[in-house]
């Protein structure tokens, strides 16, 4: 689970239905502080459903400088996803989303208006490929400029390309979602020296994709460019 860890910070690869964020059950904060046997603090989250790559804050300093490397818009995410349908080469999507807390569930709204905040990703696709049952799926690299609730899954979905096993936004599979955390890259909080940090997912509907799944990790430094 840990990929990396020093005094200041570490970086975890967080496994599939465990929460990023202190919660009731088992989460990611409690599994890290039994394993290192000391504190640590949230300074982004992944939903519950994604899995990959995620930096932690060992000390409340540590925590602020990457808030502010966040906000600053430093630190670097990228993520990989399977989605029905066959894409363009690349592309961009933007869009206003409306997040119901009710439902916890966004939309993708016409308009800007009270609640809705503005959206943005690229993506580049590395391949699409007939998989027989599961039908025509093609396989993305995501780059995401802002980070809002469902983000990716909505902005895929709003276009008939629902992600693989997200029955919440209109896929039919009965499967974990295809979503991970695939490139993390910022600045240490206090050596300043840049880290990068890669990962590929391996299970499941992944590993239909493993030659395709190399192509995109030797892409992403081109793909962040």
């Amino acid at each position: 689970m840990i990929v990396y860890k020093d005094n200041e910070i570490v970086v975890c690869e967080k496994p599939y239905g465990v929460s990023s964020q202190e919660s009731s059950g088992e989460n990611m904060i409690s599994l890290i502080e039994k394993s290192i046997g000391g504190q640590v603090f949230p300074v982004h989250r992944l939903d519950t459903q994604t899995t990959g790559l995620i930096v932690y804050a060992r000390t409340k300093a540590s925590a602020s400088e990457l808030s502010r490397q966040i906000t600053e818009g430093k630190i670097e995410k990228s993520y990989l996803t399977i989605c029905h349908g066959a894409l363009s080469e690349s592309g961009e999507m933007i869009d206003y989303l409306y997040h119901d807390r009710i439902k916890n569930k966004s939309f993708v709204v016409q308009n800007k208006r009270k609640g809705s905040k503005d959206a943005r990703l690229s993506y580049a696709c590395v391949s699409t490929k007939d998989l027989g049952e599961c039908g025509t799926l093609s396989l993305l690299m995501i780059r995401l400029y802002t980070g809002r609730t469902h983000q990716i899954r909505v902005q895929l979905s709003s276009r008939g390309n629902p992600l693989y096993g997200d029955g919440k936004y209109g896929a039919k599979d009965n499967d974990k979602i295809a979503l991970h955390s695939s490139y993390l890259s910022f600045f240490h909080p206090t050596t300043k020296k840049r880290l990068t940090f890669t990962s590929s997912p391996k299970d499941g509907i992944w590993s239909e994709l493993v030659n395709e799944l190399k192509t995109a990790h030797e892409k992403w430094n081109e793909f962040m460019s």
